[in-house]
Order: structure tokens, then C-alpha cells, then sequence
């Protein structure tokens, strides 16, 4: 079993990675717009996505809690996999709407649940350090990013080709996600902990250790849904600006494998800024990168509007690793699947009521207005969410020191 355990590191790894290897991504706004879509309704089309994820989130992840991650991740698996493939055949808003409901079952099934398998078998390794907890959180980050990079380049390249082929191979990729979901184990006593019914874990307690018991849990329980939706919403103006600069589907790939490499790295080193500059001044950064890069892309234009928004995933790497972090170290492993799938719930919950604005906003009025838009809601997150927590934080050190 322990060797077994010892593999499970390396199969979430890979799973996370074909999880996120999406050739479909970096080309998706025009893709959609290839069968007929408009911008406004590409956006509504992810309203659907995301309320599909709203309604399966919080239970998916506590019914990962309770019959384990990796059922959930083989469930989540094979409906992954049958998204991609319908996708084969989708040719209108309906069909297109059928493979994002789909999609976003799947999603909320693996969402939260490899992250919480990760914790699980550390802990089953007899690994209590905390530290290294963060490092493997950095690292499943960091190959996630990584995929969506290369995924993004191959990408770019089969749309200039054909977008039919382009969904067949991701199709294809989709399935790899099922063959590693298999090889995963349960850790022993993570069954132990779940007991043997729905009477072990209450959703009740669990909201009430996440909002009430806590309040600087409560604060990053709000804060990390908020500030990925930052980012999330331009995600999907990008694509837009791109073509409103000219540019090719070929650099598309090159564009967002560029946005991944920055997501990638700050995985990879927002630990060390936390650690070398400290707590406060991380969040001041998560705070204050999604308005300059709003902004910035909102005033300017060509190569230095493209270049100021990657500053928004740089953002959203360190989202990844710091707030993820903090969430995780302060709840149980009981139902550690939960809490991270009540974020993502929340996430969702977001952009479906602020999403289709957006896309109106950006369609109706232009992407500059929509931008300037989230750069004023981003300016009014960091005064009501991010500044209270930075307060909290500090207070916390300051009772430490003492």
C-alpha cells in the first residue's frame, strides 16, 4: 500500500495535466463564433457552464468527502470524457449547450477532489509538514499551468488547420484522464474518517467552520472565489482583444501558452515571495495586480495592452498557491473536498450573475468599456475584501510576536 501511496503523487500529477491539456482553449471565443455564436452569447453559454457547476459543486465535493476521491475522480473521469466527445457533434447554441452542462458536470466532479486526494496521501505518508503540503499544492498549480500552456500551442496550430480536428484530438486527450483516474488508491484512513454514513459530516458544520467559527477563514473563503473571478471574466475578453489587434490563431497558442508559463511561475515562486516578504504583502499583491491589469489592457492598446495583461495571470498564480493554501491548512481532511468545491461553488455562483453583463457590456459598448468596468469593481474587492483580511493577517502576527 505504501508504495502505492507513494505513486498516487505522481498519477494526480499526471491526471491534473491531461485534465488541463485543453487544445480547445486558447482558440475557444473563436471557435464558438465558427458556429455561429456571438460574443453576448458566448458568454451566456458560460453563464449555463457555470450554473451546471453551481448546482453539483458543493455536493459533488461532498460526495467526494463521503465515498471517496477517487471514485469521484473516476466518475468525474469518464464524464470528461463523454463532454469532448459529444463536442464532436455540436454544431449549434443547443448541441454547444448540451457539451457545457456536460463539461461542467464533470468539472465539479474533479474539481477540489485531486487537490484533497494530494493532502490525504501526504498525510497517509506520514507527512505533517505543513510547508510541504504548500509545495504540492505549488506544484499540481504549476503542471496544471504548464498543460494549459502546451495544450495552447498545439493548439494554435490545429486551429489554423482545422477546428473539427482540433476537437477530435482533444476528445481524445480527454479519455487519458480515466485511464489514470484507475490507478489511483484511497488512503487507508481517510475511509476511517469518513465513517460509514451522512450522519458523519453534517452540511451544516461544515458552512458554519467555513463562515462563523473562524473569521479570517471566512475572510479567505470570500476572498479566493473573488479575486479568480477577477481574472476569470477577462479570460474570456482576451481572446477578442487578440483579434481586435490583428493577430493570428497561431499566435493565439503562443499568447495564452504565455499567460500559462505566468501562472506557472508565480506557482512556482509565490511560496518563496510569501515566505521572504511576508503574508500581507502577498495579498497586496493579489490585490492590486488584477486593477492594473485591467486597467491597463482597458488603455492601451497593441503589443502594450497584450503585455500589461499578463500581469492578470500572474495574479492568478499566486491566487493558486497562497489563498488555496490558507484555505486548506485551516480546515480538516474530513471535508477538505467540500471546502475546496464550496470555493469553485462560489466562483460560479459570481459569473453567472455578473458574467452575461459582461459580455453584453463588452459587445454593446466594447471591450475597453467592459474592462475599465472590472477595474472599478476590482478597486471596490480590494477595499471590502482584500484590506480586511491584510488587517486580520496582520493582527495575527502581531498576536504572535507578543
Amino acid at each position: 500500500m505504501l508504495k502505492k501511496l507513494h505513486r498516487n503523487i505522481a498519477v494526480i500529477f499526471g491526471l491534473a495535466f491531461f485534465q488541463c491539456f485543453m487544445v480547445i482553449v486558447p482558440v475557444a471565443v473563436p471557435f464558438f463564433m465558427s458556429k455561429g455564436l456571438s460574443l453576448a452569447e458566448i458568454f451566456y453559454l458560460q453563464a449555463v457552464f457555470a450554473t451546471t457547476i453551481v448546482l453539483l459543486e458543493a455536493p459533488s465535493g461532498y460526495f467526494a468527502d463521503i465515498f471517496g476521491r477517487r471514485f469521484a475522480l473516476i466518475i468525474g473521469s469518464i464524464v470528461h470524457g463523454l463532454s469532448y466527445f459529444l463536442l464532436n457533434f455540436a454544431d449549434d447554441f443547443l448541441s454547444l449547450m448540451i457539451f457545457e452542462i456536460t463539461a461542467g458536470i464533470s468539472m465539479s466532479l474533479l474539481s477540489g477532489a485531486d487537490l484533497a486526494l494530494l493532502y490525504d496521501t501526504q498525510l497517509a505518508l506520514e507527512d505533517d509538514d505543513s510547508a510541504e503540503h504548500a509545495r504540492g499544492i505549488a506544484h499540481l498549480g504549476f503542471i496544471k499551468s504548464g498543460a494549459e500552456g502546451i495544450g495552447a500551442l498545439l493548439g494554435g496550430a490545429l486551429a489554423l488547420y482545422s477546428f473539427d480536428l482540433m476537437v477530435l484530438i482533444q476528445s481524445i486527450i480527454a479519455w487519458v484522464c480515466l485511464a489514470l483516474a484507475v490507478l489511483l488508491v484511497e488512503p487507508p484512513y481517510r475511509r476511517e474518517a469518513a465513517g460509514s454514513g451522512f450522519e458523519r459530516v453534517r452540511i451544516s458544520a461544515i458552512l458554519r467552520h467555513l463562515l462563523i467559527n473562524d473569521p479570517v477563514l471566512r475572510q479567505i473563503v470570500i476572498a479566493t472565489p473573488l479575486y479568480n473571478l477577477a481574472i476569470f471574466q477577462v479570460a474570456w475578453l482576451v481572446q477578442p482583444y487578440w483579434e481586435a489587434q490583428g493577430l493570428s490563431l497561431a499566435l493565439f497558442g503562443v499568447l495564452w501558452c504565455l499567460q500559462s508559463l505566468a501562472v506557472a511561475l508565480a506557482n512556482k515562486f509565490g511560496l518563496e515571495v510569501e515566505r521572504r516578504y511576508g503574508a500581507v504583502f502577498a495579498l497586496a499583491l493579489i490585490g492590486i495586480l488584477p486593477i492594473l491589469g485591467q486597467f491597463g489592457m482597458a488603455w492601451f492598446q497593441g503589443w502594450v495592452g497584450i503585455g500589461i495583461g499578463l500581469i492578470l495571470f500572474v495574479c492568478r498564480g499566486l491566487n493558486q498557491v497562497i489563498l488555496v493554501n490558507a484555505l486548506n491548512r485551516r480546515v480538516p481532511s474530513e471535508f477538505r473536498a467540500t471546502a475546496n468545491s464550496f470555493t469553485s461553488f462560489l466562483l460560479r455562483l459570481a459569473f453567472i450573475t455578473t458574467g452575461p453583463i459582461v459580455g453584453f457590456v463588452a459587445e454593446r459598448e466594447g471591450l475597453a468599456t467592459a474592462l475599465n468596468l472590472l477595474g472599478i469593481s476590482s478597486i471596490a474587492l480590494g477595499l471590502f475584501v482584500m484590506i480586511p483580511l491584510m488587517q486580520s493577517v496582520r493582527e495575527i502576527q502581531q498576536r504572535v510576536a507578543a
